[in-house]
């Protein structure tokens, strides 16, 4: 939560690439991760998907006037649906035929991808990731890298750059790192549950986002 703050923070205060934002690199890959965790250990994942799908919606408000205010931009959906379609992805490649999973995952993928899910095909992938690979570290850490170098080799060449900005150009350069650096915590997890505050996650998503919203209408900036 600390790092998605940062992250917004900069969006919102600087208008550009900072520290703040290398910082928030960390965020969403922590979230995929407890996600699959979420699924492998929930004692009712109906539940557990009501629950995404609820703060999903309440989210998306606060979600399209941030991405206006930042990127003046409407058309973009809120992480917490990334989130709902990588469980929704698990729990079909679970549940049902393998194959099928695969095919359900893809489409959910690629439906986020065209929907301007935050984070994408990417983030309902590397959700998907980390329950395929939860018992395979050294293939987790492998794939996840992969993954994150594809994910901005994507962005450079959507913003019409070369390939070579991934090492050469600073930013991208430390947007990668930090980025590649949330998997350090993931394999210092210990498989024990923490402290119960899920509400608290839940909630501090929308309400971050509308005090970053009143803080920038306050300041005039809006």
């Amino acid at each position: 939560c600390f790092c998605m703050l940062c992250d917004h923070f900069g969006d919102i205060y600087f208008s550009k690439v900072t520290v703040l934002n290398y910082i928030g690199r960390i965020a969403f890959t922590i979230f995929a991760f407890q996600i699959a965790q979420g699924y492998i250990h929930t004692h009712d994942i109906k539940k557990y998907i009501k629950r995404l799908l609820i703060f999903a919606l309440i989210s998306q408000i606060p979600y399209m006037t941030f991405y206006y205010i930042v990127f003046h931009k409407i058309l973009e959906v809120n992480v917490i649906f990334t989130l709902l379609f990588g469980i929704l992805s698990i729990l079909v490649y679970d549940k049902y035929d393998k194959i099928i999973g695969l095919i359900v995952t893809a489409f959910l993928a690629t439906t986020a991808e065209l929907l301007n899910f935050d984070y994408g095909a990417y983030g309902v992938l590397l959700v998907f990731m980390f329950y395929i690979l939860k018992d395979k570290k050294a293939l987790m850490i492998l794939t996840y890298a992969l993954m994150v170098i594809l994910k901005y080799i994507t962005m450079i060449l959507k913003n019409g750059l070369p390939i070579s900005y991934l090492i050469s150009n600073k930013t991208y350069l430390c947007l990668v790192t930090s980025t590649f650096i949330a998997i350090i915590p993931i394999l210092l997890y210990n498989g024990k549950k923490g402290k119960d505050i899920k509400y608290l996650v839940y909630f501090f998503y929308p309400i971050h986002l509308m005090l970053l919203e009143a803080i920038m209408a306050i300041l005039g900036r809006i």
